[in-house]
């Protein structure tokens, strides 16, 4: 059976922590990423480089990430609202 506090309902997160969410996903994916095909793209134009980057950093943002935080943050809100 669920404990009650994990039903506790929570409004959803406001747009501003939803970037800071974004923001936390993209930005060690890209750095990793600028590193991970750093060997092989050296003398790629910096529009290949940012396409190829994009074409992994996104898909991996969206689809595992971003979900993974937003559940992490539902947690915490669920958490701080059965605290009230």
């Amino acid at each position: 059976m669920a404990h009650l506090r994990d039903q506790t309902p929570v409004a959803p997160p406001s747009v501003h922590v939803r970037a800071v969410i974004t923001w936390i996903a993209i930005f060690p994916l890209v750095t990793l990423g600028f590193y991970a095909i750093a060997p092989f793209s050296a003398d790629w134009s910096p529009i290949l480089r940012a396409f190829v980057l994009t074409l992994v950093v996104v898909p991996l943002a969206v689809y595992l990430v971003v979900p993974q935080l937003m559940r992490a943050w539902m947690a915490i809100a669920r958490r701080r609202a059965a605290r009230a």
